[in-house]
């Protein structure tokens, strides 16, 4: 049981993990850090997990970092405020790294934080009524546990906009910068969206997803030379041999379904 987040996964190994602290828009304090901490490492070592589903309540998506916990940290030693800052560090890396596809559904506003924990996702849709700020100058802070995720999503020349001005933008704009995928009318169509993408993800191997997912990791800033390309064979070699590469590989050619696909799913 938790007091801050619901989370169930299904026959198909869908996991629908929903923020739930609507009394402050889904604000996150350090008791959400350490539950979603808690439950994401453990998702990642589940096998059955087949993509993660992140969703706020009806009208919020995140309000970014709790005020009292922000206004706690004025009086608190430098070692406390490091230490709360690693667990929020290590959450997010949690989230980015898990070795499965994750999805957000973003309906209404997601501030400072709740940008950050869109940004460690793979794929984002959001709501017409969705906004999105980084206003952490405003308080004299920066985002600086949260902001190498979002730098990584938007660039740095979006970066340097939105970070400097703390200025709000909606769906449009977010979907232009690459913060987000796709813009839908209202909060059913967006989930349309979200059945969609997982019918998608469900019918591909669980290895091949999270191969493809290091990968991108492994590759992403760096130049294609000599020791790129030699990394890129050897993981290539590797996934040949593997046992879902040989399933789905003997399923094309026989026009059959392989053993780990899931078509259909309810």
């Amino acid at each position: 049981m938790s007091d801050t987040i619901d989370c169930a996964m299904d026959e198909f190994g869908v996991i629908r993990l929903q923020l739930k602290r609507p009394e402050v828009c889904h604000a996150i304090n350090e008791i959400m850090v350490a539950e979603l901490s808690a439950t994401l490492t453990a998702l990642g070592q589940n096998e059955r997990a087949r993509v993660l589903i992140l969703r706020g309540g009806p009208q919020h998506f995140c309000a970014g970092t709790d005020e009292h916990w922000i206004a706690q940290g004025c009086s608190a030693s430098a070692d406390h405020n490091f230490e709360d800052a690693l667990n929020i560090a290590r959450l997010l890396r949690i989230l980015d790294r898990l070795p499965f596809p994750t999805i957000a559904l973003v309906d209404g506003p997601a501030i400072g934080l709740g940008c950050g924990l869109i940004a460690c996702c793979d794929l984002i849709v959001a709501t017409a009524r969705s906004r999105f700020a980084v206003p952490d100058a405003r308080l004299g802070l920066i985002p600086a546990v949260y902001g190498p995720y979002l730098i990584n999503k938007i660039g740095s020349s979006a970066a340097r906009r939105f970070f400097l001005t703390g200025e709000q933008f909606d769906g449009e704009v977010a979907q232009r910068i690459g913060l987000i995928h796709e813009v839908h009318p209202d909060h059913a169509t967006a989930q349309q969206q979200v059945a969609q993408w997982c019918a998608h993800i469900l019918r591909n191997s669980p290895h091949a997803l999270t191969a493809c997912k290091r990968l991108i990791t492994s590759v992403e800033h760096r130049p294609i030379d000599d020791a790129m390309i030699s990394d890129t064979a050897h993981r290539m070699a590797h996934i040949r041999s593997h046992e879902e590469a040989v399933e789905g590989i003997r399923a094309y050619l026989e026009a059959s379904t392989p053993a780990w696909a899931i078509k259909n799913p309810a």
